[in-house]
This record gives C-alpha cells, sequence and structure tokens, in this order.
C-alpha cells in the first residue's frame, strides 16, 4: 500500500510560479511510475507529467513542456511538479499518483495508477 500527500498549492497570479511536492509512504517498487494529473471543475482527470521511480525518464504533454517540469527525490521520497508561467486555464485540483506498473502507452491514462492523494488546489488569477 502506497500513500501519497501533495501540498504546496495555492493562490497565483497568471505569470507566477508554485512547486508542488508528493511525499510517498509505504512500498514503492523499483519499477513504479509515479504521476501528476489535475481536474478542473466539470472536466475530465487530465496528465500533466510523469516520471519512472528508478531510471528518472519523464514524460509530459506538449501544451505543458517548458513550463512544467516533474522531477524526483528518491532519497526523501519526494516527486515535485515546477510549474511556471502559470495561466488561468492552469486552475485545477492537483493529483500525485503511483503506479506499480505502467506501460509507456498507458503513461497518461489515470486508471493506469493505483494510488491517489488527496489532491491539492491550484489557482491562477488575472
Amino acid at each position: 500500500q502506497v500513500q501519497l500527500v501533495e501540498s504546496g498549492g495555492g493562490l497565483v497570479q497568471a505569470g507566477g510560479s508554485l512547486a508542488l511536492s508528493c511525499v510517498v509512504s509505504g512500498r514503492i517498487f523499483l519499477s513504479s511510475t509515479m504521476g501528476w494529473f489535475r481536474q478542473a471543475p466539470g472536466k475530465e482527470r487530465e496528465f500533466v507529467a510523469a516520471i519512472r521511480w528508478r531510471s528518472g525518464n519523464t514524460y509530459s504533454t506538449d501544451s505543458m513542456k517548458g513550463r512544467f517540469t516533474i522531477s524526483k527525490d528518491n532519497a526523501k521520497n519526494t516527486v515535485f511538479l515546477q510549474m511556471n508561467n502559470l495561466k488561468l486555464e492552469d486552475t485545477a485540483v492537483y493529483y500525485c499518483a503511483a503506479g506499480a506498473t505502467v506501460p509507456d502507452n498507458v503513461v497518461a491514462t489515470p486508471t493506469a495508477y493505483s494510488s491517489w492523494g488527496q489532491g491539492t488546489q491550484v489557482t491562477v488569477s488575472s
């Protein structure tokens, strides 16, 4: 069982930055993949970025590439999401997720992840 706790959300003006953290506890396998997803009101959960726990290989979406960066600190069992140049449309609840075995072709699929955090609200204002 893996427990995930996100932090770092808040209110920020457009163009600003936020850094989210996800502390992982419990049994995390080297083969695990950690992902960040977000969900805005009335919308489906959307993939943001993912990182392989062992290799550090990362995945992201074209729309966020260059603005959002995922990273990890294995020693601290923590995954980070650095968000720069935030836009109004980035407003959402951001979730951290963990999957024991996530093939490349489903790394952006929420159902590929078995453990989820409670989410942290990010609100971007004009």
